[in-house]
């Protein structure tokens, strides 16, 4: 007689299970992300036993389709990011690297929803005063928020219900635990199974939950597709911690678009929210030197300027060496494939470094222009015009390829006093007569025309 399996095996990236350990994952192909766990055992009865209910079905258009009501939190760019405010029942994951502030954020949301409402503060790594330590930091000081440092998620359950509150984080998902589960604190049984349970208490209880998750050496959240499927939302604290801004983004939300960001500085009371991004990233910006070019990357519905940096200079070894900072690796290699083919501009024998001001990340074919034009400036020692500001993609022909909000883009550069864009030719049909009025526009087919226009700018 077959036996039954006593333990199976999870993926710790992908959620894979299996009946046998593997060293690579079938599903996934990390390697050794294959963990022992206890299946999760549930008691079913007999269909025999009791009589099942049968769930009545609706027709769709017998489905309220009202607006989800939404909580405003007071800080704008959290509710940018949201989709425009908390849904209620809706449970949110918020993660990031250890220290980044995702604590700090959600202790200033409570001060400015603690007003009027019932909050619930549920700590699993600090004590109740590590907490108390850190408000009176960020000069929290609402009368409506609660503490309870548990990790025991039965007890937190019942307290959720006998208290009622409004809104209610878990810092941090990893520590919660199941007794029932014969797995450790943070294993993908617990961390799956704890979520599970805060999912129904949210949805039954019309309760929206923060839950605070950690990220691994990589990056990513501890079981990141085990949760992801769970919740409502998940977003991503980003920032480096030699830069004092962070950037908030989200991955999955099902109530609003993923194309949002939020952008936040940290200071001595927290976080403060940064609304005119593009003026702090171009803060600082170096006069006539050469290798940099403002680029325009559109976040959601949010245009941002961004610097770019290029340092072409002559090997000393064998290999040239390339490196980038908040730009893809691979495409910047293809862009210099494409200047020496298309426009004349060789770079064997350099080494090239590619930078992006304040950490910021671009990932748009739009800034393929801008990484061009740096490289150039900084091959040729040649200073841009600190005005010009150059958007577009770029083909493996040469060709400068229109790209979308061209318009929206422009009048974000002329708002922060740049009066001369160069942009893809096929952008400038569709421009409106104010805007070419108002700015200087050089429209270009090929990279060797928005060259000439550099040429014209220095």
């Amino acid at each position: 007689m077959a036996t039954k399996n006593k333990t199976v095996f999870v993926c710790a990236a992908c959620g894979y299970e299996s009946a046998k350990w593997y060293g690579k994952c079938p599903q996934c192909g990390e390697w050794n992300t294959m963990e022992e766990t206890a299946p999760v055992t549930t008691s079913v009865k007999k269909s025999g036993s009791s009589r099942i209910s049968v769930p009545k079905v609706q027709q769709l258009k017998e489905i309220d389709s009202t607006v989800e009501a939404r909580i405003h939190t007071g800080v704008k760019e959290f509710d940018r990011v949201l989709g425009g405010g908390i849904v209620e029942g809706s449970l949110i994951l918020l993660s990031g690297d250890p220290g980044i502030g995702k604590s700090t954020i959600l202790l200033q949301i409570c001060q400015k929803l603690g007003g009027d409402s019932k909050l619930l503060y549920i700590s699993g790594e600090e004590s109740a005063r590590q907490i108390k330590l850190r408000a009176d930091r960020l000069q929290v000081n609402t009368e409506n928020l609660y503490i309870l440092a548990q990790t025991d998620v039965a007890t937190i359950v019942e307290t959720v219900k006998a208290e009622k509150p409004a809104l209610v984080i878990i810092d941090s998902i990893q520590t919660m635990v199941i007794d029932e589960l014969s797995s450790t604190a943070g294993s993908i049984t617990q961390v799956r199974e704890c979520t599970n349970v805060f999912m129904h208490l949210a949805k039954s209880m019309g309760i929206p939950i923060f839950i605070v998750g950690h990220v691994n050496k990589d990056g990513g959240i501890a079981g990141p597709k085990v949760l992801e499927h769970i919740v409502d939302t998940v977003l991503y604290f980003e920032g480096e911690r030699n830069y004092s801004y962070r950037i908030l983004r989200s991955a999955k939300n099902r109530f609003g678009s993923t194309n949002e960001i939020g952008v936040f500085e940290m200071t001595q009371l927290g976080l403060q929210e940064v609304e005119n991004p593009s003026l702090l990233m171009l803060s600082g910006r170096p006069k006539n030197t050469s290798g940099t070019c403002v680029a325009c990357t559109m976040e959601g519905s949010r245009p941002i300027l961004a610097e770019v940096q290029g340092l072409v200079t002559a090997s000393g070894f064998g290999t040239p060496r390339r490196m980038c900072n908040g730009f893809d690796y691979n495409r910047m290699n293809m862009i210099v494939a494409v200047l020496e083919k298309r426009a004349g501009y060789f770079f064997n024998g350099m080494d090239i470094y590619l930078n992006i001001v304040g950490g910021l990340k671009l990932d748009e074919p739009a800034a393929d222009l801008s990484v061009a034009m740096a490289l150039v400036s900084s091959l040729k020692d040649a200073v841009l015009d600190e005005h010009t500001l150059a958007f577009g993609e770029i083909g493996l022909a040469g060709e400068i390829r229109a790209v979308n909000n061209c318009e929206q883009r422009i009048n974000e550069a002329k708002r922060l006093g740049f009066d001369k864009c160069i942009i893809p030719f096929h952008n400038y049909k569709s421009l409106s007569k104010a805007v070419k009025l108002d700015v200087d526009i050089v429209p270009v087919r090929t990279i060797r025309a928005a060259f000439e226009a550099i040429s014209q700018t220095r």
